[in-house]
């Protein structure tokens, strides 16, 4: 992996040198648009309606339109040497719990790596924050904004997730579907709980796989070997009109995937 900035974690007196590597990646596939017709790829251009030709990306700057047509130009070296400690450095504001972070705040994942001659005083950051439970809440420049981040224990690393602020969170408030009262049965509540047990298991990352992406690359095997392809009718979804109907046969197919060889059952759910 390569690194996409240098700098450092900076909290009280203390300064980590550190590198920054992405950590996450899509797996989504990635397709060309195409001319129907011909089936060359559409090609995008950026072009100058002023001087009209297509310009180079080193011909390219940012602006910002501060009045309707009317620019003012943001060179790298104006952000490079904005008035912010945030600019090569990590600065930690705060150490808090993470159960207390709702995870909509939470935006892109990085790994935190000690830098030269860091590499004690990250393991020292490290030790104290794994034995603490706690973790970091800081400000950090990155691709000409300002973020919050957390900076947690990640394995045997550090890592660092980007943060919205609080001002770029929707409330929940504004969905006018949300609006009315309606009224819960004990018994609807009751097997409800018990459907959510039914359903509890260990977090295992692994067992989670993208059905989706695995159906379209079949898809595209398929077309690359030029065989018929067959698709499935959709089964007639059944309408369940009744909540307790619906909860009580969703309880019940859980149980059934949870009774082990022999046909014995684990557990009586509460309810059934």
């Amino acid at each position: 992996m390569r690194a996409m900035w240098k700098g450092a974690i900076s909290f009280g007196l203390v300064t980590i040198p550190v590198k920054l590597y992405t950590a996450t990646e899509t797996k989504d596939l990635k397709f060309n648009f195409l001319h129907d017709v011909c089936k060359t790829p559409i090609r995008y251009e950026k072009v100058c309606p002023a001087c009209g030709r297509e310009v180079t990306n080193d011909e390219i700057v940012r602006g910002y339109e501060y009045e309707k047509g009317r620019y003012v130009v943001i060179k790298e070296e104006d952000l490079e040497n904005l008035p912010l400690d945030t600019i090569r450095s990590i600065q930690i504001v705060d150490f808090v719990n993470l159960a207390e972070i709702d995870p909509i705040y939470f935006m892109k994942s990085y790994f935190l790596a000690p830098g030269d001659l860091g590499l004690k005083a990250y393991r020292l950051l490290y030790r104290a924050m794994d034995e603490s439970g706690k973790i970091a809440i800081a400000k950090v420049a990155l691709r000409a904004k300002e973020s919050l981040a957390a900076i947690r224990v990640y394995q045997d690393s550090l890592m660092m997730s980007t943060m919205y602020y609080p001002e770029e969170v929707r409330s929940a408030e504004h969905l006018p579907e949300l609006a009315g009262e309606v009224k819960l049965h004990d018994n609807e509540i009751k097997m409800a709980k018990n459907l959510i047990e039914n359903l509890t298991a260990p977090f295992e990352p692994g067992k989670y796989t993208s059905e989706y992406r695995e159906a379209l690359m079949n898809l595209i095997s398929a077309k690359i070997a030029d065989e018929d392809i067959i698709v499935p009718q959709r089964p007639e979804e059944t309408k369940i009109i009744d909540l307790v109907e619906a909860l009580r046969a969703s309880v019940e197919a859980t149980k059934e995937k949870r009774r082990p060889a022999g046909g014995k059952k684990t557990r009586k759910a509460a309810g059934s």
